[in-house]
C-alpha cells in the first residue's frame, strides 16, 4: 500500500461506473449535510443533489440534514426541499448535546443507514452536484480507501506574489493546519485541503473514531485514520472549483484554537488543556463573547471543555479584549453507544 494519499480526478468515474460498482459492492450510501443558520443555502444544496443524484440516477440513498441549533429556517428550508432534517440535540438526546459541525456529524451515525457517509458543508454558493460521485470514486471502487478528502479552487481567497491564487487553502489552513501537519504528521503533507468541508468515509471506520464537536473534526479524523490504517487507506479527489461564505477573522482565531486542541490531544496532551476530556453527557461549554476585563490567570483556562481565548480588537479610539470560551470537547467513538 502507498505511504501518502492517492490522488484522483473527479471525472476519473463515470456515473455509470460508479452505479455499477455500487450495485457490486451492494453499499448504501448516504449525504450528510451539517447545517447551522443556513436557510439561505441548504435548499440550493439538497434540491440540486436529489434531483441529479437521488431522482434521475440512484448514487444515494438518503440526504440527511443535521441542523445544528439553527436559529433561522434552515430545519423548514430543507425539510421543503427534500430532505430528511434532525435537530442535533434531538438525536440521543440522553448522550446531550454541544454546538458544533463536527457533533451535528457525530450524531449522525445515529440516524442515517449509509455504509459510506458523504459529508458536504451547507453554504456552498459556487459548485455542482459532481461534488458527491467524486468523493465516491475511491470508496466505490477501491477496497483499501476509508477515507477520501476533497480539495478545489477558492475563487478570491489568493493574494501575494507566490502564485498560488484561489488553489490556496484558505487562512486556517495555511497558517495553522499545514504548519501542524508539517511538524508532526507529515505522512499527511500530500493532501492539498485537509480542512476541506467536502469528504466522504466509510461508517466502520468513522464510528471508531474519536470526534471533535466543533471545527477540528476533519483533522482528527484523517491523523486517527492515518494513524490506525496508514496514509494509503486516504485519497483525494480534484472537484475542480468551490466558493463559500468567509468567516470573520475573530472566528478564524477560535477554529484554530479547536484545531490546536485536537492535536494536542492526540499527542498525549489532554489533561493539559483545561481539563478536558472526551464526553458522552452533560451540557458543555458554548462559544461565547464578552468583552471587558479578567485576569491573565483566568485566561486559558476555563473550566471542563473549553478553553478562554482573548483576543483585541479597536473600540472608541481604544484596544480592549475580546474573550469568549472555545470548546475542545470530543465525543467518544459511537459504535460504542450504537
Amino acid at each position: 500500500m502507498s505511504d501518502e494519499p492517492g490522488t484522483s480526478h473527479w471525472a476519473d468515474w463515470s456515473l455509470d461506473d460508479l452505479l455499477a460498482a455500487k450495485a457490486a459492492s451492494g453499499l448504501r450510501v448516504s449525504l450528510v449535510v451539517p447545517a447551522r443558520n443556513e436557510a439561505a443555502t441548504v435548499g440550493d444544496v439538497v434540491t440540486r443533489v436529489r434531483e441529479a443524484l437521488v431522482e434521475t440516477v440512484a448514487l444515494l440513498d438518503e440526504i440527511v440534514v443535521i441542523d445544528s441549533d439553527s436559529t433561522d429556517a434552515t430545519y423548514e428550508v430543507a425539510t421543503d426541499a427534500g430532505a430528511v432534517v434532525h435537530r442535533s440535540a434531538e438525536v440521543r438526546p440522553e448522550l446531550g448535546s454541544h454546538p458544533g459541525k463536527g457533533e451535528a456529524m457525530w450524531k449522525s451515525l445515529f440516524v442515517t443507514t449509509g455504509d459510506v457517509l458523504v459529508f458536504m458543508d451547507a453554504d456552498l454558493v459556487d459548485w455542482d452536484t459532481h461534488f458527491v460521485p467524486g468523493l465516491l470514486g475511491p470508496l466505490l471502487t477501491r477496497p483499501a480507501v476509508g477515507m477520501v478528502k476533497g480539495f478545489y479552487e477558492r475563487p478570491g481567497t489568493g493574494e501575494g506574489p507566490e502564485g498560488l491564487g484561489a488553489l490556496d487553502g484558505g487562512r486556517v489552513t495555511e497558517l495553522v493546519a499545514r504548519p501542524v501537519i508539517a511538524l508532526e504528521h507529515p505522512a499527511l503533507a500530500g493532501l492539498v485541503q485537509p480542512l476541506a468541508g467536502e469528504w466522504a468515509i466509510r461508517r466502520e471506520l468513522f464510528a471508531s473514531l474519536s470526534v471533535p464537536t466543533g471545527y477540528a473534526v476533519e483533522l482528527a479524523a484523517l491523523i486517527d485514520t492515518c494513524r490506525l490504517r496508514g496514509a494509503g487507506a486516504i485519497a483525494q479527489v480534484d472537484l475542480g472549483r468551490r466558493a463559500h461564505h468567509h468567516q470573520a477573522l475573530l472566528d478564524l482565531g477560535a477554529m484554530a484554537v479547536q484545531i490546536l486542541a485536537a492535536v494536542e490531544r492526540r499527542r498525549g496532551g489532554v489533561e493539559t488543556l483545561a481539563g478536558a476530556r472526551s464526553s458522552t453527557i452533560g451540557g458543555g461549554a458554548g462559544a461565547r463573547s464578552s468583552t471587558g476585563g479578567g485576569g491573565a490567570a483566568e485566561s486559558g483556562r476555563r473550566g471542563e471543555g473549553a478553553v478562554r481565548l482573548r483576543q483585541y480588537r479597536p473600540d472608541g479610539g481604544r484596544i480592549c479584549p475580546v474573550e469568549r470560551d472555545v470548546p475542545i470537547i470530543e465525543r467518544p467513538p459511537a459504535k460504542d453507544l450504537l
